[in-house]
C-alpha cells in the first residue's frame, strides 16, 4: 500500500500578500502613477462634450469624406512622383552621411581594449550627445537660414541627427566586440588602425549596417515631414496643400507617404534578412 504524497513537514504555507501593502514600494509607485494621471485629466482642459457634439460629428464626416477622395489627376501624379523621389533621396542620402561621420566619430568615442587610454571618449560621447538630441525638426528650421529652402537643408538636418544617434550606436558595438582576434594582432606588433581594419570591423560590420538599416527606416518618415518647414519633398506638398485646405490633393500625399515608407520598411527588412544568413 503506497503511502500519502503529502507537502514536506517544515513547509509553511502563506497567504497570498494583499493587493495594496503599505511596505510595498511597487505598489506605491503604481499609485503615484494613477494620482498623477488623475490629476492631468483634471487639470487640463478636455473638452470631450464639444468635441462629441453634432457639429462636430458633422464637420469631421465633411472633411472624412474630402480627404478619402484622393486625386488622380497626370500632372498632380508626376509632381507627387518627383517629390516621392525627393524625400527617398534625403532620406537615403542623409542615412549614407550620419553612417560615415558616425563611425569617424565613433572611432574617438570607444574604448576598444582594456589598455587604451581613450582620451577623446569623453568629448566625442558629449558631441554625439549634442548632435542627436536636437531633433530633426529644429536642425532643419536652423540650417533653412543658412542653406535656404529645398532638400539640402533637409538632408543636412538628417544627416546631423543621425549622426548623434548610429556615432553612439557604433560606439557600444565597437567596444562590445570580442577581442581575441584583436588581442592576437596587438601582441604581434600590429598598428592600432590594422587591427581595427582586419579585426574588430568584420565582426561588428553586420551590426553597423543593421543599425544604419533601421535609421534609413526612421529617416524616411522624418524626411516626409521636414518639409513642412521648407525642406522639399512630400512634407513640403503636404503643407502647401493642407494649408489651401485641398483635401483631395492631401489625401494623395498621405498614401504616397504610407507607399513609400511601406516600401522602404520592406526593403531594410530584406536586407536585414539577408545579412543575417
Amino acid at each position: 500500500m503506497s503511502a500519502d504524497i503529502g507537502p514536506p513537514a517544515n513547509e509553511v504555507f502563506r497567504l497570498p500578500r494583499r493587493l495594496f501593502d503599505a511596505r510595498c514600494k511597487a505598489c506605491w509607485f503604481v499609485f503615484g502613477l494613477i494620482c498623477l494621471t488623475i490629476a492631468s485629466f483634471v487639470t487640463l482642459d478636455l473638452q470631450f462634450a464639444k468635441f462629441f457634439s453634432a457639429d462636430s460629428m458633422q464637420r469631421m464626416g465633411k472633411f472624412l469624406a474630402e480627404l478619402l477622395a484622393p486625386t488622380t489627376e497626370a500632372s498632380f501624379v508626376k509632381k507627387l512622383l518627383i517629390a516621392a523621389f525627393e524625400t527617398l533621396s534625403m532620406s537615403a542620402l542623409g542615412t549614407i552621411m550620419a553612417a560615415a561621420l558616425g563611425l569617424l566619430l565613433a572611432l574617438p568615442a570607444s574604448k576598444t581594449h582594456d589598455g587604451d587610454r581613450a582620451r577623446w571618449r569623453g568629448i566625442t560621447r558629449l558631441l554625439l550627445n549634442a548632435l542627436r538630441s536636437i531633433p530633426e525638426l529644429v536642425w532643419a528650421a536652423l540650417l533653412l537660414i543658412a542653406a535656404g529652402l529645398g532638400p539640402f537643408a533637409g538632408t543636412l538636418a538628417l544627416a546631423l541627427h543621425t549622426t548623434g544617434v548610429l556615432g553612439r550606436l557604433f560606439a557600444e558595438a565597437i567596444e562590445n566586440a570580442p577581442q581575441t582576434a584583436s588581442f592576437a594582432l596587438r601582441t604581434r606588433g600590429v598598428k592600432e588602425g590594422r587591427v581595427f581594419l582586419f579585426a574588430t570591423l568584420p565582426q561588428v560590420l553586420p551590426q553597423l549596417m543593421s543599425y544604419t538599416l533601421y535609421r534609413w527606416e526612421n529617416n524616411i518618415r522624418a524626411a516626409a515631414v521636414l518639409g513642412v518647414v521648407g525642406a522639399g519633398g512630400l512634407g513640403q506638398m503636404l503643407s502647401f496643400h493642407m494649408g489651401l485646405f485641398q483635401m483631395p490633393e492631401t489625401s494623395s500625399i498621405l498614401i504616397a507617404m504610407m507607399l513609400l515608407v511601406a516600401i522602404v520598411d520592406l526593403a531594410s527588412y530584406g536586407s536585414r534578412r539577408l545579412m543575417q544568413r
